[in-house]
Formats: structure tokens, C-alpha cells, sequence
């Protein structure tokens, strides 16, 4: 896959719309939250008095860590900074030297929830901001974490459902709002979300990962979310950050969970750092100068490469105009670790996903990791590593000390099996790949942990690929949910969804939206080709969540040549049938455009001792027992799945 068209694509908004920040609209919607409220009272209406416009975070949370905040304003030079409250003290504070940001770092561990004032007085006036603290979410409230257990579900917020009209042009962020723009905002939202939770379960979904809703004020086509301008605020495209916690509190009342995709990497180019940083060394370069950026990170694990190939990847600004963070720069990384905290204590998330993993050095992610699984033992990462590669894609894997230090991430996707599959499936890779990529598991601490995919809001549909049909795509929906790690599916595949590259792969979902002729979220309103690809997808789902050995059993690998491939899953496939019944299930896979026999050999296998099948998905045609091997008959493009005993 090219790496850089694709996320190219993703940023192409932001490189296209530069817009003012508007400062006023982004106060106002933080003072409509219940967080900051800032107000400034001046002595002389002629002077210079400093004013608080906006703290970064909005608020804290009883019994974290010290918060670090971020103020931004006027004439903070010469202001001495006062904080009052009970059981909080001021430790140090700093000014960046043209008085628009000044850093305040708080003690606040033992502090009980409360209402903070913070003051910035000189000789001029003074500017006086209140700050909550605020009780911490019980553990029930989520922070649960998924695994291989899960079957996450991408869904591209502003291209699913359009729950809330009032919020599809916003007063300030005007001009934006325009279905027949492939690259303009539709008025998906997150209660379009919300409303559509019973097809995601109708499906077979546990966790829901939305990408990113910072707020992109002044990018008119950043509806992807990618290019922030305030971290700490949802785009109002999307609702508001009570709407975001409604979602949260609505999937965990089902059982469900919800992933945020996090950006760490970099900032809108219309983010207000990008022409005033709060420190010199805010970001690597400067909008005038900086690395241009590449995009192929395989140097970054090579012992050999020199230190201008991993520095041009990671300290480029990202389609050369996203705006770089230096993660090296203390204050930079504490902000950016303090964010993600700040979003998964405000919505109880259960896991994070991390946006262009490579493109920040393993250090910083330590530090994000150490901090985060501490204070949430049960949050899950998974890692943004678009490299097919495995011995590039596992260097980046957590629980392994490479170059001296371990990024603690919990998983990659799954790139290499993503390439796999489509190439074995709608490509000339023979189906022999898939086990020769499956031996190089070996690589990864956590194998099972990966999350495989066969498609996401970065790559085109598979359906859009040469040679792909319905048939074929159901073989991969097959494969996804029979082998071993966490499928993730990208909302509107299971229904037949073409496109190809971006933005053509982020059509809006069928029935989300006003005026749409008919509603793919229910039975009655799908197309013939969408009710089968979409009952076969529930179907394999649902037998994956009946079965243990589907989601927690080994793999054992029998058969492989071009055109077929057999595995087992069980507890234990060292065990065999003589150790009685457990639960041991054989996948079987044709891909020919013919009819395959199968003579599986069950000696010295996760097999021995079995003798009997039992059907559990769709085997069509025979399967029987002769003398040591059993002999399976798969129709042209059939995924059959079996109990053995």
C-alpha cells in the first residue's frame, strides 16, 4: 500500500483551507462546558492588564497526577500567577517571552473536587479565570480495555449518521457543510452514533473506535478530524463533549466499548501554535522551515541506517504542512500525555488509537504508556504502523525492549495480514502467504493481540480492488473472524461499500442521512447484495462469539497450497481430541473458482484422536472420516467452519 498517498489524502483538507483561528468561537464553547470560565477586570482602561483566554485542560480530576496548564492570552509577561483553592498550591510557573502563553504547574493529588480561581495580577490589573477539579469516574464507568475477545468497528463520524441537524453548519465554523463535496463536511454526527447502536450489535460489534472529534475549527475540509485545532475540544460538527460522553455512557450500558483515535503526532496547520508555539521548540522547525517529510519509517529498525533517514521521517511536518511536534521537548510531551489522560478520564474511554506510531521516537512513547497504564491498568493501545512488513511492523510492538527502550504499546494493527489477505484474495499471492506470514508471529510479544483488518478510512474498499466480488469478500470476512487476534471492521464493508482511494472510500453509510432513498441500518431497507454480505457477517461473528476457541484458542496450521488453506483454534492444540471434547474448531478455505478436496492428515496434530465433525458454518457440502485423515469437499470461493471431536 503507498503510505503516503493515502495519508496525503487524509491531510489534503488541511493543506487546501489555512483559516483563522477564531479565538472568540473557541472561548465560547469551552465556557459552555462545565469547565473554564475566564474574565478579566482592569485597573486602567489604558494599560496593558493581562488577560486569561483560554487554560489547556479545560479541568482536572481529583487524585491525578499534578496537572501542568497551559494558559493562553495577553500581556503575561510581567504577571505574577496566583492559585486559590483548599489543599492546592502554585509550585512554578513560566512565560513564554511574548506574554502569550505562560505554563503553570499545580499540585493537586490531595486536593478535593472543587472550583479553582486562577489569578494573573500586574502592576496594570489583573486577569482572573476559574478552573474546576473534579471527581474521577468510578472504575465501573468504563476504562475495561478490548482484546481479542472484541470485534472493533471504524466508523468515520462525519460520513455514518446525521443525528443532530442543528450542528451541520455551526455559527462558528461556517461554510463548510456540503454532501456533494467529497471533501466537505456531511453533518455525521456523534448522536448519529448513538442512535444507530442496535444495527452495531445487530452485527455482531463490542467496541466502536470513531476517528479523531478534536475540534478542526478553521480547516473547512478537515471533517476527518485529523487536523486539530484545539485538543481539548469537540469539533462542533460533531456535538459537543456532553454528546461524546453520552456515547461513551451508552455503549458501556450495553457492554460495549469506545476507542478514540488520538493524534500526538502533529497539529492543524490552522491550530494557533502553528504561528505563535508556546516555546521556541514547541514543534521541530517552523511553518517558514522545517523537514520535508518521508514516509517510509523502514529505517527507523534498521541497525544500519543512518540518523538523517529516521530524523527526516520523524521530525518532518506530515504532507508538509501539518505543524510537527517535538515530543523531545518536556513541556510538549507532558502536554500531549496529559491530553490523552484528560480524554480517557473525561469519557471513561477503553482504549486509544494512535495515529502515525512511527513517526515519533519510541521515548516519548514509554513515557505515554507508562503514565497512562498506570492510572488505567485496563486502557488498551493499538498502533498505527502502515507497513505490510512484519519485521517492521513487531519492532514497534510493546513488551519489547528494541534500541533500549520498550514503547509499552499493547498492539499493532495488523498491516502484514491486511496485505496478505487481499493479496491472496483478490491478487496473485497464492494461499500459501497466509501461513508464510502467520510463521512470523514469532516476532510479536502479544501475536494474539493483534488487531487484523481488511480495510480502514485509508485504503480503498475491497470491493474496489481488481478482481474482487461479494464471494471473495466474504472469504475475507471469514478468514478475519476465524483467525487468531481481533478483527476490526471498517463501517459500510459489511455491507458492500465500494470506493477507492481517499476520498472516494468515505461515502457516506446509506440511510444516515437526510434525504437518503433507503436505510441500509435496517432489514427491510437493504439491497439484495447488502442483506447477504451483511447476514453472512453477522452470522460469522456470532459464531465467533459463541465459540472461545475463536477468540482465545491457539492456531495450529494443517494445509496450505495455492488455492486452499486449513487451520485449527483450540485451547490448547497440543492436547488433541484425546483430552477430551474441549472446544476445538477447523476452518477450511477455498479460494478456486473450483471445487477443492481436502485430505487433512490428523497425526501428530491438534487433530489426534479427533473423528467426528459437527458443522458450525456454512459447509455446504460433505466431510468425513478415512482411516487417519479427514477428507472435506469446499464448493468454489466456500469458508467452511467445523466443531471437531
Amino acid at each position: 500500500m503507498n503510505l503516503p498517498r493515502q495519508h496525503f489524502a487524509s491531510c489534503l483538507a488541511v493543506i487546501l483551507a489555512l483559516t483563522v483561528f477564531d479565538l472568540q468561537g473557541a472561548t465560547q464553547e469551552v465556557a459552555a462546558k462545565p469547565v473554564v470560565q475566564a474574565v478579566s477586570t482592569v485597573t486602567d482602561p489604558a494599560s496593558q492588564a493581562p488577560r486569561i483566554e483560554k487554560i489547556d485542560p479545560p479541568n482536572w480530576f481529583a487524585g491525578l497526577p499534578d496537572p501542568m496548564l497551559l494558559l493562553r492570552g495577553e500581556n503575561l509577561t510581567a504577571a505574577h500567577f496566583q492559585v486559590e483553592g483548599k489543599g492546592v498550591t502554585l509550585r512554578s510557573s513560566q512565560v513564554s517571552k511574548n506574554g502569550h502563553w505562560a505554563f503553570l504547574w499545580l499540585k493537586t493529588r490531595d486536593a478535593q473536587p472543587q472550583q479553582l480561581r486562577i489569578r494573573a495580577v500586574s502592576g496594570s490589573g489583573a486577569a482572573v479565570a476559574t478552573f474546576p477539579v473534579m471527581a474521577r469516574k468510578p472504575a465501573s464507568a468504563g476504562f475495561r480495555g478490548f482484546s481479542a475477545d472484541d470485534v472493533m468497528y471504524l466508523i468515520m463520524t462525519d460520513r455514518f449518521a446525521d443525528g443532530d441537524a442543528s450542528n451541520d453548519a455551526p455559527v462558528r465554523a461556517p461554510g463548510g457543510y456540503d454532501r456533494a463535496n467529497p471533501r466537505g463536511w456531511h453533518g455525521g454526527d456523534l448522536r448519529g452514533i448513538e442512535q444507530h447502536i442496535d444495527y452495531l450489535q445487530q452485527l455482531g460489534v463490542t467496541t466502536v473506535w470513531t476517528t479523531p472529534v478534536y475540534d478542526n475549527t478553521g480547516s473547512p475540509d478537515s471533517y476527518h478530524g485529523y487536523g486539530a485545532t484545539d485538543m481539548y475540544g469537540v469539533d462542533p460538527h460533531f456535538g459537543t463533549l456532553a454528546d461524546y460522553q453520552h456515547l461513551a455512557q451508552a455503549l458501556h450500558q450495553r457492554g460495549m466499548k469506545l476507542v478514540l483515535d488520538t493524534v500526538p503526532n502533529h497539529v492543524g496547520a490552522g491550530h494557533p501554535w502553528a504561528t505563535d508555539p508556546p516555546t521556541l521548540d514547541w514543534f521541530h522547525g517552523t511553518a517558514a522551515q522545517h523537514t520535508a517529510p518521508k514516509y517510509e519509517f523502514r529505517s527507523i529498525p534498521d541497525p544500519h541506517s543512518s540518523p538523517r533517514e529516521s530524523r527526516d521521517v520523524i521530525e518532518g511536518w506530515f504532507a508538509n504542512v501539518l505543524p510537527d511536534m517535538n515530543q523531545e521537548n518536556p513541556l510538549a510531551a507532558k502536554y500531549l500525555i496529559q491530553n490523552a489522560e484528560w480524554w480517557v478520564e473525561s469519557a471513561g474511554l477503553d482504549g486509544l488509537r494512535l495515529d502515525t506510531f512511527p513517526y515519533i521516537r519510541r521515548g516519548f512513547w514509554h513515557d505515554f504508556h507508562a503514565e497512562l497504564h498506570a492510572r488505567y491498568p485496563g486502557l488498551t493501545t493499538v498502533g498505527e504502523v502502515f507497513n505490510t512488513d512484519p519485521t517492521i511492523t513487531s519492532y514497534f510492538a510493546g513488551d519489547a525492549v528494541r534500541r533500549g527502550v520498550d514503547t509499552g504499546l499493547d498492539t499493532p494493527f495488523d498491516f502484514p495480514m491486511y496485505g496478505t489477505l487481499r493479496g491472496v484474495l483478490t491478487g496473485d499471492q497464492p494461499a500459501t502467504a497466509l501461513p508464510d506470514v502467520l510463521r512470523q508471529d514469532w516476532l510479536y510479544p502479544h501475536p494474539d493481540r493483534l488487531v487484523t483488518f481488511i480495510g480502514n478510512h485509508d485504503t480503498s474498499r475491497f470491493l474496489s480492488q481488481k478482481g474482487a466480488t461479494t464471494a471473495k469478500l466474504q472469504l475475507a470476512f471469514g478468514l478475519l473472524a476465524t483467525l487468531r487476534g481481533m478483527p476490526q471492521l471498517y463501517s459500510g464493508d459489511e455491507i458492500a461499500m465500494r470506493g477507492g482511494d481517499d476520498p472516494d472510500n468515505r461515502h457516506d453509510f446509506p440511510g444516515g442521512f437526510p434525504g437518503d432513498a433507503a436505510s441500509a441500518f435496517t432489514a427491510e431497507g437493504r439491497t439484495p447484495e447488502q442483506a447477504q454480505l451483511f447476514d453472512w457477517v453477522s452470522g460469522v461473528l456470532r459464531m465467533r462469539h459463541e465459540h472461545a476457541a475463536l477468540r482465545a484458542g491457539q492456531q495450529q496450521d494443517l494445509f496450505a497450497d495455492a488455492t486452499a488453506f486449513a487451520f485449527v483454534r483450540a485451547a490448547s492444540v497440543e492436547a488433541g481430541c484425546t483430552a477430551g471434547k474441549g472446544d476445538r474448531v477447523l476452518v477450511a478455505m477455498n479460494k478456486a473458482d473450483s471445487p477443492r478436496e481436502l485430505r487433512l492428515e490428523t497425526r501428530d496434530t491438534a487433530l489426534a484422536g479427533c473423528s467426528r465433525l459437527s458443522v458450525l458454518f456454512n459447509a455446504k457440502s460433505g466431510a468425513r472420516m478415512e482411516g487417519t485423515e479427514f477428507v472435506l469437499t469446499l464448493d468454489p470461493h466456500q469458508l467452511s467452519v467445523y466443531e471437531v471431536q
